[in-house]
């Protein structure tokens, strides 16, 4: 940690005085850091804010709540408001631009004013009920074990399968190996959209329609696995493999015990990435799911947005809630990325 810390205030200036690129670096930096930390901030905020405290115009960085004052006299607390001399009151109620309020200090008489003159008493608070409210209004945990599941299985299959073709396209040599390399490479140029009528009548025949497996299957292979471990896989010395079959091993002991354990930078990089992809995907399960009880959390987002009107509080909430577990992912083993990647370079 002390050399972190020395790393981070190291200045080209002297005896404590900051060289004039030193300014420019950590305006630079936090720059950087309020672009891509500020949003996110903003929407963890905004998430506590009450419908009416985002409806609010200019928006407010923080989230406020109006008071309440329990009067003497009233059934439930009254919303407190100021009055021009500074008197914190509760409303009773409002009668068009005259509001009836009542003065702690004085619970047995009624005053009436203009209500422009009133100012509403706020305080700092978290509205927690836009959380609790998603548990009681919608099937949360089955949301979330729908999206769960589908990403673990959709990422142990795509490692799996592209895997096995990374495999035969880096350590087999076979005719139309070239073409074959081609063609998936190929596919990456190939916008999603364009085939999405052709997979969707596929998984219709094959009658996968409103089941988690219709959207798991299409995406258990792709070109970006494959292309990805065979570069790192033609790191891996022939010499090891020749003297596995010298030993007799099967094709599929080698696979095993030997190519899946020297391809963990890479499969763990695949696995982080298949993570992200399937979590954060939208387009197909909307194709593909149309049943309440099999949607999964980024359909559920899209169900907060009517054609009239939007639950922001609610919608926010559940915006957390999901983005919550893939930045836990990607904080945790973000440094597998870097190196995964580097590594499947062109060594």
């Amino acid at each position: 940690m002390a050399r972190i810390a020395a790393f981070l205030t190291r200045t080209r200036g002297h005896n404590g005085k900051l060289h004039w690129t030193d300014w420019l670096s950590y305006a630079y930096l936090g720059m950087a850091v309020l672009m891509m930390f500020g949003p996110v901030v903003w929407l963890v905020l905004s998430s506590f804010k009450t419908e009416a405290d985002l409806q609010r115009f200019p928006p407010r960085f923080l989230p406020y709540a109006q008071e309440t004052l329990v009067v003497d006299g009233q059934a439930a607390p009254l919303p407190a408001y100021i009055d021009k001399d500074g008197r914190k009151l509760g409303m009773v109620r409002r009668i068009g631009l005259v509001a009836q309020v009542i003065d702690p200090a004085k619970p047995s008489e009624v005053l009436k004013m203009p209500f422009n003159e009133l100012k509403p008493a706020e305080k700092v608070a978290l509205a927690t009920e836009n959380y609790t409210e998603l548990f009681e209004r919608f099937n949360f945990p089955l949301y979330f074990w729908n999206s769960t599941f589908i990403t673990v299985t959709s990422t142990i299959i795509m490692l799996i399968v592209n895997s096995m073709a990374a495999f035969a396209l880096s350590k087999y040599k076979f005719r139309g190996r070239g073409v074959v390399l081609a063609l998936v490479v190929g596919t990456l140029m190939v916008p999603q959209t364009v085939v999405l009528v052709p997979l969707f009548l596929i998984t219709s025949q094959l009658g996968m329609i409103n089941s988690l497996w219709g959207v798991i299957i299409p995406g258990a292979a792709t070109p970006t696995g494959v292309f990805l471990l065979r570069q790192y896989m033609l790191t891996i010395p022939d010499e090891i493999l020749d003297a596995a079959r010298m030993d007799k091993a099967s094709e599929w002991k080698i696979y095993w015990r030997i190519i899946l354990p020297l391809s963990a930078p890479a499969l763990a990089v695949l696995a982080i990435l298949a993570v992200m992809w399937r979590w954060n995907d939208f387009l197909w399960p909307l194709i593909v799911l149309t049943r309440n009880d099999n949607f999964t959390l980024q359909l559920a987002l899209n169900s907060f947005q009517g054609e009239m009107t939007t639950e922001w509080s609610n919608l926010l909430a559940m915006t957390v809630l999901t983005l919550a577990p893939i930045a836990l992912v990607f904080m945790f083993l973000q440094k597998y990325i870097a190196t995964g990647i580097a590594s499947t370079g062109g060594k």
